[in-house]
């Protein structure tokens, strides 16, 4: 699906963002993509999209390089951006123009997706609060059906009705064909939805594992003790806790005190995701 190989990136005059990067998102998944602010989450969006082009380096997007932006590969992809802008004109319009640019879109799917989120398709786009705007478009990319879907923080803006919308759609689009990549920072508006995590910083990548084998490893709780453990938080009733799964109990993934413990205990949780013997 995507490969990234030994990608140096950064914006002119200014640090590196990514230097011999690598990764690999596999078909099928939804993949969580978490990290501080500035440590490139949108960045890798957008090398993903071409956006932007690395510096050196290798981005391959369905068996593409990205950078190139050939025709097969943007109509095989749909992204969300954080901050985007639309023309002023009806959601119908914006269909009727843009939808052709998607050999698979689904007009069903579409006309589905803006019934559950309240949006007349009838109603200019400038007339939509930020939130309404949203809604479009992630209905749109949705439509696309596209095997690849790019989602930059697409809950902000969203009250909470339509945050189970945006659940309940993402689920239905989602197929054994389809990976969708979801940068965020309200992990608990997708922490159900998600079954790959990646986590990064400066220094590069920290997690890259699957929800089942990131709680085979590591267990999360709340417990009346922190000691021993490997990162706690206070929390009603205790602490919210995380331990290396020795007993080999099972739990629920809790992605902020995964954040947690990836970034203050990096090498130790690199080393306990990565053990052979887990």
């Amino acid at each position: 699906m995507i490969k990234v190989k030994n990608l140096t990136f950064r914006y002119r005059g200014k640090r590196h963002i990514y230097r011999d990067f690598s990764l690999a998102i596999e078909s099928g998944r939804i993949y969580g993509l978490l990290g501080a602010n500035g440590t490139g989450k949108s960045t890798l969006l957008n090398l993903f999209a071409g956006a932007l082009a690395p510096v050196s380096g290798e981005v391959e997007v369905l068996g593409y390089r990205s950078s190139e932006r050939r025709v097969a590969m943007l109509s095989s992809l749909a992204i969300v951006p954080e901050e985007f802008s639309l023309p002023n004109i009806t959601t119908s319009e914006y269909i009727r123009l843009t939808a052709p640019f998607y050999p698979a879109f689904d007009h069903d799917f579409m006309a589905k997706a803006l019934s559950d989120f309240g949006i007349d398709a009838t109603v200019k786009l400038g007339s939509l609060s930020m939130g309404g705007r949203k809604k479009v478009l992630i209905a749109f990319a949705m439509a696309c059906g596209t095997p690849l879907l790019l989602l930059d923080e697409p809950t902000n803006g969203l009250d909470i009705p339509s945050k189970a919308v945006f659940r309940r759609l993402l689920a239905e689009w989602a197929t054994p064909e389809r990976t969708a990549i979801i940068s965020t920072h309200q992990v608990k508006d997708v922490e159900n939805l998600l079954d790959h995590i990646v986590i990064i910083d400066h220094r590069g990548l920290i997690v890259d594992a699957s929800t089942y084998d990131i709680c085979r490893r590591l267990h999360f709780a709340i417990e009346s003790s922190a000691e021993g453990a490997l990162y706690s938080t206070p929390s009603l009733g205790g602490f919210a806790t995380v331990r290396t799964n020795t007993a080999s109990t099972e739990s629920n993934l809790d992605l902020e005190l995964l954040f947690g413990v990836a970034t203050s205990k990096r090498e130790e949780i690199k080393s306990i995701l990565n053990s052979p013997n887990k």
